[in-house]
């Protein structure tokens, strides 16, 4: 799958864009009417963030208008290419690596959205995205070219309200102000941590102003398994009694390890509530899944790792850096450093956790090579071990910004189990 399709579909946005601005729109007003469009060329029934009526009036008339220039006057041959048109743009959105569904049993939005690991799982379990956001303009890029649709931006700029009505709220909050290596980093330069980091920490308060504005059915959460032990678990507490005792959701949570679906040492903890008014429910029929329903194989490691990747060889420098590392850990009496993965691999084996630093050195998961300096991976095995095929899903990116969207992303196929779960639990049990 090439990129042209995507291609296609964004120039057909920025004509209808500058037509409607009559090109005088600033970056990053454009960009948030390309996001509002291509929202709506997906689902051109609802009101969206940033969508005058007269915008999507447009949107309507590109998904009706003909295709080539008017050559018959008469109505029927006007008719004729306004159907050509239409269909040519719906082959066009149905050509993209993951199209929206024409058929679903509930909705949901992505907040957090990173690369779309999220929409992959709730689509895969039979849900239809309204809307996305994500701030990073690169990891909209790739959302972009795989679902056919611009994340809007910075989540705290959007209105709740006008964010549409939707059955899920699905959330990967920022982790980093949460996790044991961002919490050392932090305090390691004297930067504020948790809820008290500014730019990032208080995040989880726009998904509480979201839900409190649009009371969805349900919603799924994902962080870092520490955010449990934060600050002494005084910020899982502060999250606890937000959701629970303040908007008043029946919530259960549990630490996944996403190694049950992928050959990589992954805990995260999944937070998944229900509104009681709307679905009936208890703290202890909300199941979480940690392993796969039967009949799902994992894939193994030693059918992921190449024989041989040129140009991923770890420089001399870097390796003997790393080597001090390790060495100078292992001195203090403990496990930091590097971790190799030596040939040839076992059934079985997983690797250690990939982070959004893995295109620094490597470090977390590196390659044995006989003779040689170990290698980092590919992004094609990288992308594997968080479940995302290489046949299909496109980075338009640098190899750095992929490697960082990666390790930024969820192990999709645990999120799509959850997923699985809370739609069964959604058509069975709303009121």
């Amino acid at each position: 799958m090439s990129q042209d399709t995507w291609h296609q579909l964004n120039s057909e946005m920025d004509k209808l864009i500058d037509q409607w601005t009559g090109s005088a729109a600033v970056a990053d007003e454009k960009m948030t009417l390309k996001a509002a469009a291509s929202h709506a060329l997906q689902t051109p029934d609802i009101d969206l963030p940033a969508l005058p009526d007269e915008l999507k009036t447009a949107c309507n008339t590109l998904l009706s208008r003909k295709h080539l220039p008017e050559t018959k006057k008469t109505n029927h041959g006007v008719e004729e290419r306004n159907k050509l048109y239409q269909h040519a743009l719906l082959n066009l959105m149905n050509a993209i690596p993951y199209p929206p569904p024409q058929q679903y049993d509930f909705t949901f939005i992505d907040l957090f959205a990173g690369i779309g690991g999220f929409r992959l799982a709730f689509q895969n379990a039979g849900g239809k995205s309204l809307f996305s956001s994500e701030w990073d303009r690169f990891a909209q890029q790739t959302y972009a070219v795989n679902f056919g649709e611009i994340p809007y931006g910075d989540i705290r700029k959007i209105d709740a309200n006008e964010i549409p009505s939707h059955d899920v709220l699905c959330a990967g909050f920022p982790c980093q102000p949460f996790s044991l290596a961002g919490v050392s980093k932090k305090n390691s330069l004297g930067k504020k941590h948790g809820f008290e980091d500014e730019t990032q920490g208080t995040l989880f308060f726009d998904i509480k102003r979201i839900l409190d504005a649009k009371r969805p059915k349900a919603f799924m959460l994902e962080n870092v398994k520490n955010l449990t032990s934060h600050d002494k678990g005084r910020t899982f507490e502060v999250i606890r009694r937000t959701l629970e005792e303040e908007l008043g959701y029946v919530i259960n949570w549990k630490v996944v390890d996403g190694a049950a679906w992928v050959p990589q040492h992954r805990e995260r903890i999944f937070i998944v509530g229900y509104d009681p008014a709307q679905v009936e429910i208890t703290r202890e029929e909300i199941h979480i899944p940690d392993q796969p329903e039967a009949g799902y194989r994992r894939r193994e490691l030693k059918d992921i790792i190449l024989d041989e990747a040129a140009d991923h060889t770890l420089g001399s420098g870097t390796w003997e850096t790393l080597k001090r590392h390790k060495a100078h850990h292992a001195k203090a009496g403990n496990g930091f450093g590097y971790g190799i993965i030596t040939l040839p691999i076992k059934k079985g084996q997983v690797t250690r956790t990939i982070s959004a630093r893995y295109h620094k050195d490597g470090a977390e998961i590196l390659i044995e090579q006989p003779g040689n300096r170990p290698r980092r991976l590919t992004v094609s095995e990288a992308m594997q071990l968080q479940g995302y095929d290489p046949e299909t899903f496109i980075f338009p990116v640098s190899k750095t910004q992929a490697y960082r969207q990666i390790g930024n992303s969820v192990a999709w196929p645990a999120v799509a189990s959850c997923a699985r779960e809370m739609a069964r639990v959604l058509k069975e049990r709303t009121r």
